[in-house]
């Protein structure tokens, strides 16, 4: 009698059923976690994502369940009706903001708010190197369908190159949502390792005596202009692309709240509660969604793969950019600025900013490096909008 009880006790748990699938991906949880509390890379989003992952891989929890619905015939009018028998779970509710494409663009909208596109406006050559550093994106789109990726997969795994979480999911949610998991973590991975990744093909691909240019002091921008600038880019970009239109549009409409000064409160709620609630959801439920069936296959690993080249092409596109733009306006430009194009704001320009003073400790290239950080932001939406035009159905 108590050897059953026992028995049956052991076969409820989590225990009995976790399988070493599950035990993989709870391990890699615990490394993320590690680099997130420990590394301190990208603690914000690898702390939610990382242990979304570790509660979508214990058995029996249920969290990423979907609702049990049947279809019944009404009593009272005798119509065909959905009828709930049972909910989901926690996770399969918050995923739906995921699912449905509405968190990324609301994240835009925070980041819109935090980020000053002065740089940007001084000096709007620069958005040549945002431009250039999306390169990567549509190379290795090629590379993936050569391995056997669909359009829309390929496209789901080339913008990883972009280096913006938000935007690669959304795209993702779009066209590919089985793929959402690696995509998911490989590309907030990368967004973590930007300092690690970047700084030796920024160095591989510039001498000592391009490092050590100094830049001009930018211009002031006046305010007049930072407000028009929001207005002006979402009428021109969604016109000329309007799948482009959720993230640009969250994105200038965060900035003009910032740059008007008459709804600073908003814009203090945007810039922090409303930011920190979608910020933990998203990560939560995209981790979440990198479960062991789906998340360990060899796909997983092509993807892996494929966006660290994407994200290592968009680095040396942005930098040659940056060599040529150097070259063109007689050493003014410090090429070491056009690495910041792949976005992953301001990580990317702080890795410009560390790059360059180790050539010249006089060097203050953060500035200069904010103006390609955000130019890519704006295009790594524009080439999202590109790729959900063409494969969006």
């Amino acid at each position: 009698m108590v050897i059953d009880i026992l028995k049956g006790f052991w076969q409820s748990t989590g225990f009995a059923s976790i399988t070493i699938g599950q035990v993989i991906m709870l391990i890699v949880s615990f490394i993320l976690l590690y680099l997130a509390i420990k590394k301190e890379f990208e603690p914000l989003l690898l702390v939610p994502i990382a242990f979304g992952m570790l509660l979508a891989n214990l058995p029996l929890a249920g969290l990423m369940a979907e609702p049990v619905v049947e279809i019944v015939k009404d009593p009272k009018t005798g119509k065909l009706v959905q009828e709930t028998k049972q909910l989901g779970g926690l996770l399969y509710y918050l995923y739906q903001g995921v699912k449905l494409g509405i968190y990324p663009p609301l994240i835009f909208l925070g980041v819109g708010a935090m980020t000053d596109f002065g740089p940007l406006i001084a000096n709007p050559r620069s958005i040549l190197l945002g431009a250039a550093a999306q390169f990567g994106i549509f190379i290795t789109f090629i590379g993936a369908v050569a391995l056997g990726f669909t359009g829309p997969q390929a496209a789901s795994i080339g913008i990883i190159g972009g280096a913006d979480g938000p935007t690669a999911l959304y795209l993702t949610s779009k066209l590919a949502p089985e793929l959402l998991g690696p995509i998911a973590v490989a590309a907030y991975s990368y967004m973590a390792l930007v300092p690690i990744i970047q700084p030796p093909i920024m160095k591989a691909l510039t001498t000592e005596e391009e490092r050590k240019i100094v830049m001009e002091q930018l211009r002031p921008v006046s305010k007049k202009e930072k407000i028009i600038f929001p207005i002006l880019i979402t009428v021109i970009v969604t016109l000329l692309l309007p799948s482009a239109g959720p993230l640009i549009g969250m994105l200038m409409l965060g900035n003009l709240m910032r740059e008007a000064g008459v709804v600073e409160r908003l814009s203090k709620t945007v810039q922090n509660e409303l930011m920190n609630i979608v910020t933990i959801f998203l990560g939560l439920t995209v981790g979440a969604t990198a479960n062991a069936e789906t998340f360990l296959s060899p796909d997983t690993i092509k993807i892996i793969v494929l966006g660290l080249i994407a994200f290592s092409i968009g680095t040396a596109t942005g930098v040659i950019f940056g060599k040529i733009m150097c070259k063109a306006t007689g050493g003014k430009v410090n090429p070491l600025i056009g690495s910041a194009g792949v976005s992953a704001v301001p990580m990317a320009a702080r890795v410009s900013q560390k790059v360059g003073q180790e050539a010249n400790p006089r060097n203050f290239l953060l500035m200069h490096a904010m103006g390609p950080n955000v130019a890519g932001v704006i295009g790594s939406a524009v080439a999202a909008g590109l790729l959900l035009m063409f494969f969006g159905g």
